[in-house]
């Protein structure tokens, strides 16, 4: 099945067809991902996926003690640094490490996996499968997954600003003699990191789990040096501290969640990357080393908020002693860097699952490393998020200001990912109604709470994510859109298959050796590549492939399921390839497999014939003129279908045509 939305010669499934919710996650074990990560592993292989998922998928959510409990305490909506609400926030920010990360995401949206797969599009893609097409419901489930996606971006701009940021800022606690530097090396450390991206995450990749792992001990370190001071802090573990902060504070208390929730960033890359390193290998870094170090820390910080209010001003680095603070703050830089690239790669491989299932158009992408094929780069993205990421700096010159703009992102994100988890528990798990409501509402609860509190934040920074999301989801829906009013302005012209056959039998015209490949968006009338090739050319080549590229809603596709193929007579052929969302739609590679035709494809004796269609806006019902525009300019600048799919531009010949919509 092939979905009207999609590029012609590029289609995608309106991700119904090839999801079958029987065979989805069960919470049993996925199927071989290519990361390596299979149903079980060597002990040492387990360890080393494991330490491979502390530096990429947990450098986020262990960076933020940098800042989480100074907003808490000292931020624009914070509480008075007394005793009890010293506990209550450590309190707050422990059981939400529980709640949100242990329960909700480590224990069942990991289980969510869409064949090994995991992240917004996964999850969207999995729920899709298990609703009828053109319903409200599917068109409400696939808005909420878009939008949340448009989020992540968001989340992308503001990570690796607030994490060095945060980072750097540790240089001022030393001498106030760097004040006025702060942000100039910051902005420094994050040009040198998006420049590198070119250079792929391959060379430096078996760095990040050494380091990474060295911050999660000397945080825990730092943290237990407090807590031995200090062991009263450990009250703190009583979630009954949580009640009463709110009891005590009321609406300053719910105000502060918009702080808390800062602890839980981050949370949502152990879905994202489950893929690379599969769920064992990340629930046991998460049980063994983060979650512990990271308590440790935040108690540790308690600890000394109780002894010193006036740590106040930066109680991570006031932990640090004197001797450590300059090797402290270029760990933390090193740990910031590191959780920047997690997002950016994040943003990277989002942007090529939309590609793949049509909600983006084309863009420019670089595989950098011959053995991960899930490791690429894309140029316009890291560009747009540099500038991104340096304006978010310069305008808010300081973590505490971005803090404002970070949690709505991300406890929104947490929001549609609950949605979507109900209908996995009830379509797919048939845990039944009762069960979903009871977990998705407890969930929810607390989301929509976390997102209340973030929400009056608004007008102090937390508009940019959400302008960033709405921005983008304007550029997908449009796309979409627009792809389906073009397919709609073809079909009319379109020539049926069957009587155009017919005719070619009753007169042939000459043809020419080798075989010509048309890609095809539709399977029921004639390409108008191929109508322009005969009207101008006079002839067909002896072999004719009518070829149209599908995006299955599932990841990988293996070799025995890529290609179909069906004999149509007079030396004509209907093929259909089959990629998953996050395979290589490499089209040369495809047409090498064995086919039941027993077709063989030589890249010297084939030609591709490709459609160009020039978007011409107009009036006309179905858009407004302004995204019809706009449509118009993403369509002539998305990347072309013979970069895309790999072919050979030796071999391909494109026939333009212009289309009013």
């Amino acid at each position: 099945m092939t979905d009207p939305v999609s590029e012609p010669g590029h289609s995608s499934p309106a991700m119904t067809s090839s999801t079958d919710p029987s065979a989805a996650s069960n919470g049993a074990a996925p199927p071989d991902p290519p990361s390596g990560s299979g149903p079980a592993h060597p002990q040492s292989r387990l360890l080393a996926l494991a330490l491979g998922a502390v530096g990429v998928v947990f450098g986020d959510i262990g960076t933020s003690p940098l800042y989480t409990m100074k907003e808490a305490l000292s931020g624009s909506h914070s509480v008075a640094l007394t005793h009890d609400n010293v506990l209550g926030i450590l309190s707050l920010v422990f059981w939400s490490l529980m709640l949100f990360v242990t329960l909700k995401y480590v224990t069942l949206v990991m289980r969510a996996d869409n064949r090994g797969e995991g992240g917004m599009m996964a999850l969207m893609a999995l729920v899709a499968g298990t609703t009828r097409q053109g319903t409200r419901g599917r068109w409400w489930l696939m808005t909420l997954g878009i939008f949340g996606a448009a989020l992540f971006y968001g989340d992308s701009m503001i990570t690796p600003a607030i994490s060095v940021l945060s980072a750097v800022e540790g240089l001022s606690v030393a001498t106030p003699v760097f004040d006025p530097f702060i942000v100039p090396i910051t902005v420094v450390v994050i040009i040198g990191l998006f420049i590198v991206q070119f250079k792929g995450t391959a060379a430096v990749g078996t760095l990040f789990g050494p380091i990474t792992v060295l911050w999660f001990v000397v945080i825990a370190v730092l943290g237990v040096r407090q807590i031995v001071a200090n062991p009263h802090v450990l009250l703190g573990l009583n979630p009954a501290y949580a009640v009463g902060f709110f009891v005590e504070n009321r609406l300053h208390g719910f105000l502060a969640l918009g702080a808390v929730v800062l602890a839980v960033t981050g949370a949502e890359a152990l879905y994202a990357d489950m893929g690379h390193f599969g769920k064992k290998p990340i629930r046991l870094a998460w049980l063994t080393l983060v979650f512990p170090a990271l308590g440790l820390n935040y108690f540790g910080q308690g600890a000394l908020l109780l002894a010193d209010p006036t740590a106040v001003e930066n109680p991570f680095y006031r932990m640090v002693p004197s001797w450590g603070l300059y090797p402290m703050v270029a760990l933390a830089t090193l740990a910031t860097v590191i959780a920047s690239q997690a997002v950016i790669s994040g943003a990277y491989s989002l942007t090529r699952q939309a590609i793949q299932l049509g909600y983006c158009p084309r863009l420019a992408i670089r595989h950098t490393s011959e053995k991960h094929m899930g490791q690429v780069y894309m140029p316009w993205i890291n560009w747009v998020l540099l500038i991104a990421v340096l304006t978010l700096v310069v305008g808010f010159r300081s973590s505490s200001a971005l803090a404002s703009a970070y949690g709505i992102a991300v406890t929104g994100t947490m929001a549609i990912d609950t949605i979507l988890l109900y209908i996995v528990i009830t379509r797919i798990w048939k845990w039944g109604t009762a069960t979903g409501l009871l977990i998705a509402g407890v969930f929810l609860t607390v989301d929509l709470a976390y997102f209340l509190a973030n929400s009056v934040k608004i007008f102090q920074g937390g508009w940019f994510p959400l302008v960033i999301a709405a921005v983008i989801f304007i550029l997908i829906s449009t796309w979409r859109k627009g792809r389906q009013l073009l397919f709609e302005r073809l079909r009319p012209g379109a020539i049926p298959l069957e009587p155009f056959l017919a005719s070619i039998e009753i007169h042939p015209p000459s043809r020419v050796p080798g075989t010509a490949v048309f890609l095809t968006a539709g399977r029921e009338g004639v390409p108008h590549a191929l109508l322009h090739n005969l009207k101008h050319n006079k002839v067909l080549h002896e072999r004719i492939v009518l070829l149209t590229v599908t995006t299955e809603d599932e990841p990988f596709v293996p070799d025995e399921r890529r290609l179909e193929i069906e004999p149509l007579g007079s030396e004509f052929y209907r093929m259909t390839v089959h990629f998953g969302f996050k395979d290589e739609p490499d089209l040369p590679e495809a047409l090498q497999l064995p086919n039941t035709a027993g077709i063989e494809f030589s890249m010297m004796e084939t030609s591709f014939f490709l459609s160009r269609q020039t978007i011409v806006p107009t009036r006309s019902a179905g858009m407004a003129l302004w995204r019809e525009k706009l449509f118009a300019a993403m369509s002539r600048n998305s990347s072309s279908a013979t970069e895309f799919f790999g072919i050979p531009t030796n071999r391909v010949v494109e026939l333009g045509t212009q289309i009013e919509i």
